[in-house]
């Protein structure tokens, strides 16, 4: 595993901890599963615009088949 260090305001580092500590996790899992938000977002939103677009064009395709 790697570390990394970022530099973020006073304020924002409050509302981490506030975050954090209603949610019960460290700061450190707080970021992880923001990160991890971010990084699967992709995947979701292209699959999602997939899966609209193949219901959309269900009838089309079964034509052209």
């Amino acid at each position: 595993m790697n570390t990394i260090t970022i530099k973020i305001p006073d304020e924002r580092l409050l509302k981490l901890q506030e975050t954090a500590s209603n949610l019960g996790v460290s700061i450190e899992e707080l970021v992880l599963m923001g990160i991890e938000e971010v990084l699967n977002k992709p995947n979701a939103s292209f699959k999602g615009a997939m899966d609209y677009v193949l219901k959309k064009n269900t009838e089309l395709y079964k034509r052209l088949a």
